[in-house]
């Protein structure tokens, strides 16, 4: 540990893990730091007054030196009259010793008036544990430096941060988007010898792991590097502090939106955001050595191999089974493409989820029972991240990691991005529109692409649906694009066989949402055409009486009407053919 700033500057025999004291009243390790004798440098962690305040300060003034905060968290999160005294607390190891001695009456009578806050309870074996959240490199991240609270100040020298032109605030309310980026940049220690040597660092690897708004769940999205997109304009911060915008390109890589033409990783956050429709909150971004000293932080990764794996390009050799990876063979891990699968990118892709999952439950099984082990984690994580400048410090990523821990494991979900092969480029692909769409939408309106546990009741299945030749409706536009009502019957017609479906031109008023009234014996029609449509239930209005054979329901198109085939509301269920894997899924393996 450096001791610039912790009173041990000259002694360099000091192992930073022997610093860390267990405290039995609240369950957490504090950071001792002798001969200086300072207090545990967390703040949140507060002492009941007693026989330890009044030996680090035998007769001093009344109030408990461990609520002491840091100096730089004082204004943010408050201060007692104690505080502001700006002295530092009194006494070392050897006051500690002799105040053991001291009967309770006589502590407590040093001690002064006692404390009217209720005493921590002692947590249980589970609770000494780290709160870990998600399945990504940002969250190992985060919750890395959130567990090296003591250290924050010192890690602050660690983090690497980008001014994007956008600041948002470290804690939001509502949903969180944070961009994930891994680049292959060649530079840095231990980053020679793979590929190529004159990478500019490109977004080789890229997530976007949306948190829902009442976090309990994730979705983190896989975006293939292949991909062919449009990159918007991107004004960028040059080094003598000026601004440049970077001209956007139409259908390239969607890994040149980092380091070519010199783009920032702000310009990788606007490609995401024009594809996705999602607004991104934050970045993080790390290079090869954060698999590989991440991996031995932990002491190795479980990873899965369902057949024998020999890829002579990542040079990754592993037996069929189960096997522990870290270092070079981990970072060889989530390279491997040539030996897996089809040898594409989107191969490659799931084995970087394999191995972020096993990460993400390696870390929360062990959950750092050593103090030793997290001072390690922090480190590594640190060290090899590069960050916005909302989350540019390590109290920040700390407030950032704590507003996120509620997330459990078995509500994360991984998924790619569903591409099509390139017909005018077998080296890249497209996107797959049809799966896209409703993916994307179904993450926006913040639903959980996490598999719901069934219910042990009775379920009353979907309704009836009517076959196609008998659904009967009237077709009118009260709010969507000109033209819907006739591109809608069309589509109706030729795409679902309803030939019964009729424009009846524009409604006689506007409507914010679309809508379909029926009578009650045509609930097996309105059910058909619901599905077609995807109208949520909101959009579903029932008459009291029924109608007679030849009446048709009518469908009215309202502002949320984009296009016919693509869903009013957005999908519950993850759509067919998008590829996914739970976090907590333990039998997935490298086929």
């Amino acid at each position: 540990m450096d001791a610039q700033g912790r009173g041990r500057a000259g002694d360099d025999n000091v192992d930073p893990a022997d610093q860390w004291v267990f405290d039995p009243n609240t369950g957490n390790y504090e950071l001792r730091l002798d001969p200086a004798g300072q207090a545990p440098a967390r703040p949140s962690d507060r002492k009941v007054p007693g026989s330890r305040r009044a030996a680090r300060n035998p007769g001093g003034a009344v109030g408990d030196t461990d609520t002491r905060p840091l100096p730089t968290q004082g204004g943010r999160r408050g201060r007692s009259a104690a505080d502001d005294t700006g002295e530092p607390p009194t006494g070392g190891r050897a006051a500690r010793r002799a105040a053991a001695g001291r009967t309770a009456t006589a502590t407590a009578s040093a001690a002064g008036p006692a404390s009217r806050r209720k005493r921590k309870p002692k947590k249980s074996g589970k609770k000494k544990a780290l709160y870990w959240t998600a399945g990504v490199v940002g969250f190992v991240l985060v919750v890395g430096c959130g567990g090296a609270y003591y250290l924050y100040q010192q890690l602050d020298g660690n983090i690497s941060k980008v001014d994007v032109g956008v600041e948002n605030d470290a804690v939001s309310d509502g949903p969180v988007n944070l961009l994930i980026i891994g680049t292959d940049a060649r530079s840095g220690k231990g980053n020679a010898g793979y590929g190529d040597s004159g990478s500019v660092g490109h977004a080789d690897t890229t997530i976007l792991m949306h948190i829902s708004k009442d976090r309990s769940n994730a979705t983190a999205l896989s975006i293939p590097r292949d991909l062919i997109t449009d990159i918007p304009n991107c004004p960028t911060k040059q080094k003598d502090g000026s601004k440049k915008v970077i001209p956007g390109e139409h259908e390239v890589r969607f890994n040149t939106s980092l380091g070519q033409e010199g783009r920032d990783p702000g310009c990788t956050w606007r490609t995401v955001e024009k594809l996705t429709g999602l607004k991104v909150d934050h970045f993080m971004m790390a290079d090869f050595n954060a698999v590989k000293e991440l991996s031995e932080a932990v002491d190795g990764v479980e990873v899965c191999a369902a057949k024998d794996i020999d890829d002579p390009k990542s040079h990754l050799k592993l037996k069929a089974g189960r096997h522990t990876v870290k270092g070079e063979q981990a970072l060889a891990f989530v390279r491997t493409r040539h030996a897996i699968g089809f040898g594409s990118d989107l191969d490659r892709i799931k084995m970087q989820q394999q191995f972020l999952s096993s990460l993400i439950r390696k870390l929360k099984s062990s959950a750092f029972s050593s103090p030793g082990k997290l001072y390690d984690v922090s480190q590594a994580a640190t060290r090899a991240l590069t960050v916005d400048t909302g989350i540019g410090t390590a109290g920040k990523l700390l407030d950032f990691g704590n507003d996120l821990k509620k997330v459990d494991i078995d509500k994360v979900t991984f998924a790619t991005v569903p591409v099509l092969d390139n017909p005018n480029d077998k080296a890249t692909v497209i996107l797959d529109q049809a799966k896209a769409d409703p993916l994307f939408a179904m993450v926006r309106a913040d639903h959980t692409l996490a598999k719901h546990k069934k219910s042990k009741g009775k379920s009353s299945g979907p309704a009836k649906k009517a076959p196609p030749e008998l659904v009967r409706v009237d077709v009118t536009n009260g709010g969507g694009p000109i033209g819907s009502a006739q591109e809608t019957v069309d589509w109706l017609q030729n795409n679902k066989g309803a030939k019964l479906s009729t424009n009846a031109g524009n409604a006689p008023a506007k409507l914010a949402a679309t809508r379909l009234e029926y009578a009650p014996n045509q609930a097996d029609q309105a059910a058909a055409l619901a599905d077609w449509m995807g109208l949520p239930k909101s959009a579903l209005k029932k008459s009291s009486q029924d109608a007679g054979d030849r009446v048709p329901m009518k469908l009215i198109l309202g502002k949320d009407f984009k296009a016919p085939g693509t869903p009013i509301e957005a999908p519950t269920e993850t759509p067919d053919g998008v590829q996914n894997v739970n976090a907590d899924d333990k039998n997935v393996c490298a086929k």
